[in-house]
């Protein structure tokens, strides 16, 4: 279900694994509850969410003045987020930005309109995957529902086995994983990076040879070469 990345004082950070719920109203096990009787805490709140499909990087706070802390960093867009994804076809372009407004579709999708009025703002490099696939890294400066993977999505890319947006693909689970964090807590620089090499159960995609020599490139996402916003 998890496994334990980084502990601070006031919070915890785990790696969340696929098909894992952060939510409670879907009948799957609270994730909280669960990770704070493993880690032995007395309670734990959700700063900020992840897909079901999503695995990777999930910050909880120990307690109540923590919680507000960390969610006024990302409601202030003072958290950077990576996510590296591996997407069914080769893009329209190889690296960008991705901007729009987002809309309801059918079902549980969302899609991406020409208008701006609040819109979600992605930038992504991508780089040879194995045959037919593309890996991508991605820093999104909002925190839309599903927004990477509508991002990807609108350029021709949906994401390797996500049911939602490329229900034609088969894969060993959803390709997308939050990656990388980046910001100061207290004046205290944080930054974690959680390669989904190195944990099982994250799927078989991210060891293929040329997928793994990139990860090795993109240890320190921050300092890659980001398209202009």
């Amino acid at each position: 279900m998890f496994d334990s990345v980084f502990s601070h004082p006031d919070f915890v950070v785990i790696n969340k694994h696929p098909n894992v719920s952060v939510h409670k109203d879907d009948g799957d096990t609270m994730l909280l509850q669960h990770v704070a009787l493993e880690l032995g805490i007395e309670r734990l709140y959700l700063v900020h969410r992840l897909d079901k499909m999503t695995s990777g990087l999930l910050i909880l706070a120990k307690h109540q003045q923590a919680a507000s802390e960390l969610s006024g960093l990302f409601a202030k867009r003072k958290v950077e987020k990576y996510y590296v994804a591996i997407g069914s076809k080769k893009p329209k372009k190889k690296q960008g930005l991705i901007r729009g407004d987002m809309q309801r579709s059918r079902r549980s999708s969302w899609k991406l309109v020409n208008s701006c009025e609040n819109p979600a703002v992605t930038q992504f490099l991508s780089a040879a995957a194995q045959p037919g696939e593309r890996l991508f890294i991605c820093k999104p400066h909002t925190g839309k529902t599903h927004q990477i993977r509508v991002a990807l999505n609108s350029i021709g890319s949906s994401i390797v086995g996500d049911s939602i947006y490329s229900p034609s693909s088969q894969a060993d689970r959803g390709y997308l994983h939050a990656f990388a964090l980046r910001f100061d807590y207290q004046e205290q620089p944080i930054e974690l990076v959680c390669d989904p090499r190195q944990y099982h159960g994250l799927g078989e995609k991210w060891t293929a040879p040329q997928v793994s020599q990139t990860l090795d490139a993109w240890q320190t996402p921050w300092q890659l070469d980001w398209p202009k916003l």
